[in-house]
């Protein structure tokens, strides 16, 4: 198997995601590489490299590994490319707080460091092992083929952690007590809509397109009224597709000097299935091994439904886009129970735990600030004082 397959036909990325890995079995022993090219945000995968390496070092192979992911990221044309290894070593040289002491690995590191320098800008994260698993398989792949081991084939699309690429609050960056400066931070006012029926009536309301009633009119003035308290300065209004959102979003955009609102359709709210419009109770009779099902895991949607799996990595795109689109900016974005969850969770690095025991009032109103290099400080979840 040559270590090379080649890109999509046509596809010409402008920033792509880059994960390597390289392993030995021995410290030296028989080495292998392997990497993945993923466009930005979907994570589609668009090149795999591995190869066997004959017998050298474990940090040779990663470094190996790391060359040659920038190397398929500058034929397919990417101009920006995140890098994403779960070697500590390289992420730290590479990102110059580490210096290169091992003679061996220099040339490795110049080599990288001359096409780090033909992109317009490169980024260095360090991943853990769980994250990395694509390219990881991909070098172990290398190795059992040269050994003559029987090889089983693995998509790395199948091997994508849930939380890659979705959640955007992973940083580099050191972690710090101190104030952090608001200079470059973009604020992200999330408001879930106003009250409806459903609402109303505790049944799972989610692609159904049921409208405000009275009282969430009157709770989406007062979240427009809050909005206004925290900035009167919003670059942006973003809301899902749906009528219940986009009536907040409009009546938000009115305390705010009529801000523009842009419909978003990722950040619609989970599909339900067979569960849309019925309460707890009711699905739990009917369905109790799938409701025991879904609540102990994100993987597993509702019958003939979405789950939050899903929803989170099509919510981490938009959400990546609007951050993207609005740099340092205000942003309020106005949504529905499960994709605030999602986005609350991943800011806060909590465990999918956390989704069953946060509650989100009708109107409530969380804000967050995000610096360009993953950081974030959570200000507030779910605040009510201005629907009372």
């Amino acid at each position: 198997m040559p270590p090379h397959h080649g890109p999509h036909q046509g596809v010409r990325p402008v920033r792509v995601a880059v994960e390597a890995d390289g392993g030995s079995r021995g410290n030296p022993g028989p080495a292998g590489y392997g990497s993945v090219v993923r466009s930005h945000p979907a994570g589609e995968v668009l090149v795999e490299r591995y190869g066997a390496l004959g017998v050298t070092t474990n940090n040779v192979a990663e470094y190996t590994g790391l060359v040659e992911g920038l190397r398929a990221a500058l034929e397919l044309g990417a101009t920006e490319v995140d890098v994403r290894m779960d070697s500590k070593l390289v992420v730290e040289q590479m990102s110059g707080r580490w210096q290169i002491k091992n003679a061996g690995l220099r040339p490795l590191a110049a080599s990288a460091a001359e096409l780090v320098a033909r992109f317009d800008k490169v980024t260095f994260e360090w991943i853990p092992r769980e994250r990395n698993k694509a390219a990881d398989a991909l070098a172990n792949r290398a190795m059992d083929e040269a050994a003559g081991k029987p090889v089983r084939e693995v998509l790395a699309e199948d091997l994508v952690s849930p939380a890659a690429p979705a959640s955007v609050f992973e940083s580099g960056a050191p972690s710090s007590w101190a104030p952090p400066s608001l200079d470059n931070a973009t604020r992200l006012i999330l408001v879930r809509h106003g009250e409806t029926q459903l609402t109303k009536q505790g049944r799972y309301s989610g692609r159904g397109d049921i409208p405000l009633s009275d009282e969430g009119e009157a709770q989406a003035m007062a979240a427009g009224g809050r909005v206004a308290g925290i900035s009167r300065d919003v670059t942006a209004i973003v809301s899902s597709p749906l009528g219940r959102c986009t009536r907040t979003a409009e009546l938000i955009s009115a305390e705010v000097g009529g801000v523009p609102v842009t419909v978003v359709p990722d950040l619609i709210e989970c599909d339900f299935g067979d569960w849309e419009g019925l309460t707890f109770a009711e699905v739990n009779d009917r369905w109790p091994t799938e409701m025991a099902a879904w609540l102990g895991s994100t993987a597993v949607a509702p019958p003939g439904g979405e789950s939050f799996q899903a929803v989170a990595k099509r919510v981490g795109a938009a959400l990546r886009t609007v951050l993207d689109s609005y740099p340092g900016g205000v942003v309020v974005l106005v949504s529905h129970v499960t994709p605030i969850k999602l986005i609350l969770r991943d800011a806060l690095a909590a465990s999918d735990t956390f989704l069953h025991r946060l509650f989100l009032d009708a109107a409530g109103v969380s804000t967050l600030d995000i610096w360009p290099d993953g950081n974030i400080a959570v200000r507030s979840v779910n605040e009510t004082s201005h629907l009372r």
